[in-house]
């Protein structure tokens, strides 16, 4: 029986133009959104690569400016800007803190859209300052980005309902069930091997189609292996949807209550649980106002200007390594606001730690509940693979952080030694590198989905089982 299902199925299929139908619709759909995500990453390409164009245009001016001024000659610069200065290095010659995209960056745009990918910390600025989120359009962040995360968690499911909505119901509303069930295989045999007929061949065209985009745009050989993890995941969730049709298929009725059911199932995986997720998060951990942590951040820096000097005295007396060595030298501005940053920091931490805690927690509690949506773990996994998380961008924050205080100490050493900055302390200068960490988590996701999907299955032969005594001819 299975071997006339298969036959027919495909002749059905190709009758009906299902396949023609769907090989162009998903040839279309995955190339213009690799092509749309691929003119993204060269975007983000290009702004980190004139990023550093620009530093090394600085540096070479800053190198030009500093043999002039260690050989004597006179220079028509501001005293600002003249870099033996080591505090005019580090706010006007910053270094680019980039993270440069993944491989597979391309596949989903996930918070690229909402923050920065290159950032410029200099010596004065403020850790919990520095901007990490980017100018967007509202309207595109309203309606997102047309990924390859997006056909695949969005519309992939809409082309499998509109595939298998009907497959039990066109049967008995052409009165061909009751010859089916005069076979020698029981009705909820014949839809399972009818499902995993269409979602063979489903897949089939799902994996040519995208390995022919692939071919097309010239994916490198090392990143295949991520290829084959894109395709695992899809294919399970694909599975999912499947599993979803066969309980309706079986338990709802006529073809339009099936289309209404899985659309309905749709909304709610994909739409709704989201939204309702987040909503729950803000509610359970509020974020303390921004506002009020500025001005306190304000309120601080005008305390600690007043007491400049007294902050500067018990700064060295607490870093003898920063004592300078030079007393002939009369204290400048910066001796004194470095070491009122400091204190700054130190006091305006206990409000920052606040509201990054209440963030951890909601991010947390996301985590913890994505499960019950297959939509939420594919977009989550897809931009873990793409290197566009959630969890890529707290750490390329955190990363910058710490290089900002790298930048800030190393010259601060020159600062309080009195030490100019010269041509052979050029090639010193800390550089930012951001390492991506492994976090994904597709194996795990594709198992989930996995299971889900077979528990379906197994529901519905079970109750099927018992609901085949009562009729199902008569439904």
């Amino acid at each position: 029986m299975l071997r006339y299902n298969f036959k027919y199925e495909l002749r059905l299929l190709l009758r009906s133009r299902w396949i023609q139908i769907l090989s162009l619709i998903l040839l279309v759909l995955f190339g213009f959104s690799t092509f749309n995500g691929i003119e993204k990453v060269e975007k983000r390409k290009n702004d980190i690569l004139t990023a550093k164009q620009q530093v090394k245009e600085s540096d070479a001016a800053m190198l030009k400016l500093l043999d002039s001024v260690e050989r004597g000659l006179e220079v028509s610069a501001s005293p600002w800007t003249i870099p033996t200065n080591p505090m005019n290095v580090g706010n006007h010659h910053p270094r680019v803190a980039a993270m440069e995209p993944q491989p597979m960056a391309f596949v989903s745009t996930g918070q690229a859209d909402l923050f920065t990918h290159y950032i410029k910390p200099t010596v004065s600025g403020d850790d919990f300052a520095l901007n990490f989120t980017e100018m967007t359009s509202p309207v595109q962040l309203l309606f997102g980005s047309f990924d390859l995360a997006f056909v695949i968690v969005y519309l992939l499911p809409l082309l499998i309902i509109a595939f298998t909505y009907n497959v039990l119901s066109a049967e008995k509303e052409q009165g061909s069930l009751r010859l089916l069930a005069s076979q020698p295989i029981s009705i909820r045999k014949w839809v399972f091997q009818k499902l995993i007929l269409r979602f063979f061949w489903l897949s089939v065209l799902v994996i040519l189609s995208l390995l022919v985009v692939f071919f097309l745009i010239g994916v490198e050989p090392l990143e295949w292996t991520s290829t084959l993890s894109l395709l695992g995941l899809t294919i399970c969730y694909m599975l999912f949807w499947f599993a979803l049709a066969f309980l309706v298929n079986l338990f709802v009725g006529s073809s339009a209550k099936n289309a209404v059911s899985l659309i309905m199932l749709w909304v709610i995986f994909v739409l709704l649980a989201p939204s309702v997720l987040n909503q729950l998060g803000n509610t359970l951990y509020p974020m303390p106002s921004r506002t009020l942590m500025i001005n306190e951040m304000r309120e601080h820096k005008a305390e600690v200007t007043k007491r400049q000097d007294e902050i500067l005295d018990n700064f060295l007396r607490d870093h003898p390594e920063y004592a300078i060595n030079d007393t002939t030298q009369s204290r400048n501005f910066y001796h004194s606001y470095m070491a009122s940053q400091k204190v700054v920091k130190e006091a305006l931490e206990p409000i920052v730690s606040s509201y990054e805690l209440q963030l951890h927690k909601q991010q947390e509690w996301s985590k913890k509940l994505q499960w019950l949506s297959p939509a939420i773990v594919a977009q989550e996994s897809l931009n873990q693979l793409a290197g566009t998380s959630t969890a890529d961008y707290e750490d390329y924050r955190d990363q910058v952080i710490g290089f900002a205080e790298t930048w800030r100490e190393h010259l601060m050493a020159y600062l309080y030694n009195n030490k100019p900055f010269g041509q052979q302390d050029y090639s010193s200068l800390p550089n930012f590198q951001f390492s991506y960490a492994s976090n994904t988590t597709m194996g795990v996701s594709a198992l989930v989905l996995l299971l889900v999907a077979g528990a379906l299955l197994v529901f519905g032969f079970a109750v099927q089982g018992k609901s085949q005594k009562r009729g199902l001819l008569s439904n």
